[in-house]
């Protein structure tokens, strides 16, 4: 964490992922607006930030105008958090002669008396804790006593000025109630934070922020997605791919399997993408559980993330192919998980790869698959951009990274929900033919960037021994369009594939 071009080192928030996205934190001495409709998590950011402090020793006060004490002191043992000596709950209520209908001014404005009673008191408050953070809720209640934008913004001035007098670091809530296209506050203060709730057609709300200012400082940019949870706010910053680079020896890593090792011109490059491509039922699954397996059997650490399958369905149906993907998990080298694309934000999701990518060392990735990878964001227009991350991040880490998409139909035409095999290192065909009465299986792999690859197809099938290839079908033309014609010299039309 860099310090600030004073010399002081900005002001932790202790939220998961915040203080990336800020560069280390709010800057020390200054005043940051923290704004989002109800509900969006204003108010768990803001304890969290001055529990950070109070944790520390720092004297911290929360004055509210909103919320009551006890509804902050539930909020925040809601969430296991306990306010201690340290930070200071100021409920700033009307004095009584303003609720008394016997004492109500009829000659003045009753806000000029109230403004300027609550500032009296906020200023008593500041000199009797003298706090180094302080948390300010809500602007909406001070813009309405102001009443006018000249008066609000004098007031946001004269509050900020009073604060720098104690050097404290201040963040003002905005819950955007009133007057929500007034930007005075943007203006005045030090840095702006604004926090967004989407509500998808199905699935649960979407939470995300974006920093759109702050002075003199470095923070990355753009939208980060966050989820409000037992124990607080969780960030989870937008990947850059480029800000990730770890050394690694770009070897080739088999299959197990000798005719598909041969198919790929010897093996899968560390360091690079694969797409496997086909209808549904095809056996793309079972392609990369093949290196799953290899991979776990050379004592590697390998991550499965399945969209499409239920855990229980899918350990049950790979063991009778021959993948004990329960052993592999027990063993403590396969991480594998069921993601809830209804639950999941792109973001999070990223999140979770990353940290398998890093904590786990993970040298085989695994996503299954791209549809259900679209389905987690089903109003989301930069799909493209996040997969091109996540493979960038992914292969500057040394992963093998295996993605499956199904396209839509059977035989002949086929046509797939998202085009992303030019994303792809390596793009590997599966497609259903017609021969002799039968359904059969076809591979082929159309893209290899790294090194050369045979340009054949090859019939496979899946057995109870798991996954068999044969040899390259080279008297046969038209395996691709579902119809094959047979042009050789004799001999049976369709070889026979081992576990048939």
């Amino acid at each position: 964490m860099a310090p600030e071009a004073d010399g002081s080192h900005p002001a932790r928030t202790g939220v998961p992922g915040l203080d990336d996205v800020l560069g280390g934190g709010f800057a020390p001495g200054h005043a940051f607006l923290l704004e989002g409709s109800p509900g969006t998590g204003k108010t768990t950011i803001a304890l969290r930030f001055l529990l950070e402090g109070s944790e520390a020793g720092e004297s911290c006060l929360y004055i509210t105008l909103s919320e009551t004490d006890p509804e902050l002191r539930a909020g925040a043992a809601s969430h296991g958090w306990i306010i201690g000596e340290n930070l200071h709950v100021f409920e700033l209520v009307p004095p009584e002669s303003l609720l008394d209908a016997d004492q109500q001014q009829s000659l003045l404005y009753s806000s000029d008396l109230e403004l300027g009673e609550t500032t009296k008191l906020i200023f008593e408050a500041i000199e009797r804790y003298k706090p180094s953070r302080i948390v300010l809720d809500s602007l909406s209640e001070i813009r309405l006593l102001a009443q006018s934008s000249l008066r609000y913004r004098r007031q946001l001035l004269a509050l900020k000025h009073y604060f720098s007098r104690y050097g404290a670091t201040v963040l003002l809530l905005d819950d955007l109630t009133s007057e929500a296209a007034d930007k005075t506050a943007h203006s005045v203060v030090h840095g702006v934070i604004k926090l967004e709730e989407l509500a998808p057609d199905y699935g649960a709300e979407r939470r995300r922020l974006r920093v759109s200012k702050y002075r003199g400082h470095a923070f990355r940019g753009g939208y980060h997605d966050f989820t409000i949870r037992t124990g607080g706010v969780a960030v989870f910053p937008r990947l850059v791919a480029l800000e990730h680079r770890t050394r690694f020896a770009r070897e080739q890593v088999t299959s197990g399997i000798a005719e598909l090792d041969a198919l790929l011109g010897g093996g899968i490059e560390r360091g690079s993408s694969s797409l496997v491509i086909g209808p549904a039922g095809t056996g793309k699954s079972i392609f990369v559980l093949q290196f799953v397996a290899a991979a776990v059997g050379r004592g590697e650490n390998a991550a499965i993330f399945s969209f499409d399958e239920e855990l229980g369905l899918l350990f049950d149906r790979a063991y009778a192919l021959g993948f004990d993907l329960e052993g592999m998990r027990d063993s403590g080298l396969l991480h594998i998980e069921q993601v809830d694309a209804a639950e999941l934000s792109p973001g999070e999701f990223a999140h979770r790869v990353r940290s398998r990518a890093d904590e786990a060392q993970a040298g085989t990735v695994v996503i299954d698959s791209l549809n259900g990878y679209q389905a987690a964001m089903p109003q989301e227009k930069a799909l493209i951009l996040h997969i091109h991350e996540l493979i960038q991040y992914l292969n500057r880490q040394g992963a093998a990274t295996f993605l499956t998409v199904a396209q839509h139909g059977l035989v002949g035409e086929m046509r797939s929900p998202v085009d992303v095999t030019y994303l792809a290192d390596t793009v590997i065909l599966l497609r259903y033919f017609e021969a002799v009465g039968k359904v059969r299986r076809a591979v082929s792999v159309i893209k290899k960037r790294m090194g050369r690859h045979e340009d054949t197809i090859r019939e496979f099938s899946i057995g109870a021994s798991g996954l068999a290839l044969g040899e390259p079908l080279d008297e046969f033309q038209g395996v691709l369009r579902g119809v094959p014609i047979f042009i050789g010299g004799g001999g049976p039309l369709i070889r026979p594939t081992e576990g048939e």
